[in-house]
């Protein structure tokens, strides 16, 4: 299986919060990565290419006489240097980590269907950024749909992610359905009857009741982190203000790091 959480080990609760001034907490965590640990970046830079093009059908995707490497940097992962690539790989980055955090470290199903059927590499996937899942044997009453959306500053320079992040949040109910539609349509292209299955079940809140939350992250890199700006943000305008959770991340040259690991899974498939 390409999935690993060797690498979530390095993601570490500084047990520090911020206090919006609108009185709600975010958790703060800090990514501890170190890439010369060959075992954990292997085996994080198979889990991450799999996001983009399962491993065992790479070469039924690529066109004669072009290789693997040049198949994903080429058709597959947004570009290091061209206009709007960067931005793209931030935002993915930020996202498939916070997607890993709440999987691994919170127990969430998370489908794994939203970036292998890019048709344009260097375009951001349309619907909620993560979609987590819970479910409750015997009691569905208790089963939770958490709707996650994610803002990545990688690059220098402080911006108000949280906000950004609570402001598109925000719409997440406006296009759950549809979100939700496009991870079965995904998974039935795919033969995951049983993803299917738990698709299913979340789009019947009217027969079969859930707990629906939703979750704003910001993702920085330590030259764009400001916890004063971050703090500043206020989610009093979100429409599930109270069923929403905040969480900020912040680590040592996190672009750098995402450029790393793609170069890194486009050479080693």
């Amino acid at each position: 299986m390409p999935w690993t959480n060797e690498h979530i080990q390095w993601l570490q609760d500084t047990g520090q919060t911020l206090t919006l001034q609108c009185g709600k907490q975010a958790k703060v965590y800090r990514f501890h990565h170190d890439v010369n640990d060959q075992v954990k970046m292997a085996a994080w830079a198979k889990h991450y290419r799999n996001h983009y093009c399962s491993d065992a059908q790479i070469d039924m995707l690529k066109a004669p006489g072009q290789s693997r490497t040049e198949y994903l940097l080429e058709m597959k992962f947004p570009n290091q240097t061209v206009a709007p690539g960067p931005s793209i790989r931030a935002g993915d980055f930020a996202e498939i980590l916070v997607a890993d955090y709440l999987t691994f470290l919170h127990g969430y199903k998370v489908p794994r269907t939203r970036y292998d059927r890019k048709g344009v590499p260097n375009e951001s996937t349309k619907g909620s950024d993560v979609l987590a899942f819970k479910q409750v044997d015997g009691k569905p009453s208790d089963d939770e749909l958490l709707v996650y959306e994610v803002k990545a500053k990688l690059s220098s320079g402080a911006k108000s992610m949280l906000q950004e992040a609570v402001d598109h949040s925000a719409k997440d109910h406006l296009r759950l359905a549809e979100s939700l539609n496009g991870i079965k349509q995904r998974m039935i292209d795919r033969n995951e009857p049983d993803g299917v299955g738990m698709i299913n079940r979340f789009q019947d809140s009217v027969n079969q009741p859930y707990r629906l939350r939703f979750g704003a992250a910001a993702v920085c890199s330590d030259s764009a982190y400001d916890g004063t700006l971050l703090a500043s943000a206020d989610t009093s305008q979100h429409p599930h203000s109270g069923d929403l959770e905040l969480l900020a991340i912040q680590g040592h040259e996190l672009m750098s790091l995402a450029h790393a690991l793609y170069e890194r899974a486009a050479h080693e498939v």
